[in-house]
């Protein structure tokens, strides 16, 4: 007698839905018979890593028969010298990505409510619903987080907010006044965590420096990740800062050994070559300028974005129109993935070339023409 392994898995579990990733854009290039795919889907850096942050993997390495630190003292105090905290309050994670989960398996259990903003990050349902939490997504308002309407939602049972900020896939941001107003209301038994995982995009002054908020005595945890400018995304390394209370809780859930040696020593050199990531912040500068004009020459509302993606709202079904692009060469995310309107497209600021690329082909696949494609 056979059994379906599903049937044997917890509820939350069988209920929940994965995580859809993009296209590996070896499969599109092998497919096509091309050599080079414009890849502009997940956000990542176009520059790559920094030479000293390869060099340092490199080394790293050729000890790989050692286990890593599994307390990562090195990068821990390199990250409190850059964010002025004590290493106690630093907490690294296999990508923020892990250190989600992680916070959601230490406050959420079966029936928990996490309130959060709709749209935002997918993985916060796909955690809290995997725990049998109930997820609470209160609708944005004009496509950023309605900070009245979450705290309105947050009841007896609410175990924990999530604000991601700049919010992914929208690119809008909490500004600095919204958010103290916010975090001056959150009861204190809600865990608030501040997901900045496109921070250092941000050039608005109004940003919130929700490290100074630490100093209160309540539950706040940001997260932050190397996968955005760092471009290390492919090596899984990121972190939470928080009161040493909260960072100590990790350590009861994680699985020893969670960062890798290439990961931590890459980490700490990305973080020293600052010009690096000087050069990465102007690439994104330079090509949101020019998606913000191009994309409406060609009948597209482009919002505006702190991050480095620009979402698109196509006016029509923008699936067939990222199925297009996909056939010649160059992918982009349709927003129905995060649970979006058909008519959103999401599009990661490439390179310089590939961003005139992507014009292009646009131009092509909508039959209008728009100003620095050529």
């Amino acid at each position: 007698m056979s059994c379906d392994p599903l049937d044997l898995v917890r509820p939350g579990v069988r209920a929940s839905r994965p995580f859809v990733a993009g296209r590996p854009v070896e499969d599109l290039e092998r497919e096509l018979g091309i050599t080079r795919a414009v890849e502009l889907m997940a956000n990542e850096n176009p520059l790559g890593p920094s030479p000293r942050a390869l060099e340092a993997a490199a080394v790293a390495v050729a000890g790989a028969n050692r286990y890593p630190d599994g307390a990562g003292l090195a990068l821990r105090r390199r990250l409190a010298r850059e964010h002025g905290v004590t290493p106690g309050m630093i907490a690294l994670g296999a990508g923020s990505n892990e250190l989600l989960a992680l916070l959601v398996r230490l406050f959420v259990g079966p029936g928990d409510e996490v309130v959060c903003s709709d749209p935002t990050f997918v993985m916060y349902g796909i955690l809290v619903r995997a725990q049998e939490g109930v997820v609470v997504a209160v609708p944005s308002r004009g496509l950023a987080h309605d900070l009245e309407a979450m705290l309105a939602a947050i009841g007896p049972c609410t175990r924990m907010v999530f604000v991601c900020n700049p919010n992914n896939p929208t690119g809008t941001l909490v500004d600095r006044d919204a958010w103290a107003r916010f975090l001056e209301r959150v009861p204190p038994h809600v865990v608030v965590v501040s997901d900045e995982a496109y921070h250092e995009y941000v050039d608005d002054p109004a940003y919130p420096r929700t490290i100074d908020d630490l100093a209160r005595k309540r539950p706040l945890v940001i997260l932050r990740t190397f996968s955005k400018l760092y471009a290390l995304a492919g090596l899984r390394i990121g972190y939470a800062i928080a009161r040493p209370e909260v960072v100590a809780l990790f350590d009861r859930v994680r699985v020893p050994f969670n960062v890798s040696a290439p990961a931590q020593a890459a980490a700490v050199a990305a973080l020293d070559d600052v010009a690096h990531g000087e050069r990465s912040r102007a690439l994104v500068r330079a090509g949101k300028a020019l998606l913000l004009t191009a994309l409406p020459e060609l009948g597209l509302v482009a919002h505006p974005s702190h991050t480095n993606f620009v979402l698109a709202d196509l006016g029509r079904d923008a699936r067939p129109v990222c199925t297009a692009l996909a056939q010649r060469g160059i992918l982009v995310r349709a927003m129905t993935t995060f649970g979006m309107a058909p008519n959103y497209m999401r599009i990661t600021i490439g390179s310089a070339d590939e961003n005139r690329t992507l014009l292009a082909a646009l131009s092509t696949v909508l039959g209008g023409t728009a100003a620095g494609v050529a």
